[in-house]
């Protein structure tokens, strides 16, 4: 609209900072991985194992953010607040099964896709009730309307598309 060259517009103050602050998310995300990693390897004794557990996230994160895109909303902090949530619930329900089959392999001598599968039978139903607690309780977030709802709905689409996505 006829602004002069030497005009310029940029964010101050808390503006600013948060900005900045988002510049660094991925490495901070990053470096929650690699934490998680070392901890449930430590945990473990295996370099293959953490690998296995942490191989069910990349579902629920694509799940999170297809969600967010289909209903046309940004992906913003508390999305990501969202994400977080999905991981511990998509990670506690693969150490659930990865617990379950190596103490079966262990102790029962059976071969690992014989372990797998008697994890996966035996651990169904408490997965379920966990993913499906999780899941109910993020849909009034994701459908609710009212005083503060555009602020909610974002993580309860994330929680909502993310195990959807991670179940199937």
């Amino acid at each position: 609209m006829g602004t002069p060259p030497a005009m310029r517009a940029e964010f101050t103050g808390a503006a600013q900072v948060f900005r900045e602050s988002l510049a660094s998310e991925p490495l901070l995300v990053l470096a929650a991985l690699i934490t998680v990693y070392i901890v449930l390897g430590v945990l473990y004794e295996s370099y293959i194992h953490p690998i296995t557990i942490l191989s069910t996230l990349p579902s629920a994160g694509v799940g999170a953010i297809l969600a967010l895109y289909l209903v046309g909303k940004p992906f913003d902090v508390i999305s990501l607040i969202g994400i977080v949530l999905l991981i511990g619930i998509v990670k506690k329900n693969a150490i659930m099964m990865i617990d379950f089959a190596l103490e079966a392999e262990r102790e029962q001598k059976l071969s690992p896709e014989e372990s797998i599968y008697k994890a996966c039978l035996l651990r169904f139903r408490p997965i379920m009730m966990t993913t499906m607690a999780a899941l109910l309780g993020g849909l009034p977030l994701a459908l609710g309307s009212g005083t503060g709802a555009e602020l909610r709905r974002p993580l309860g689409i994330t929680i909502v598309g993310g195990l959807l996505v991670s179940q199937c």
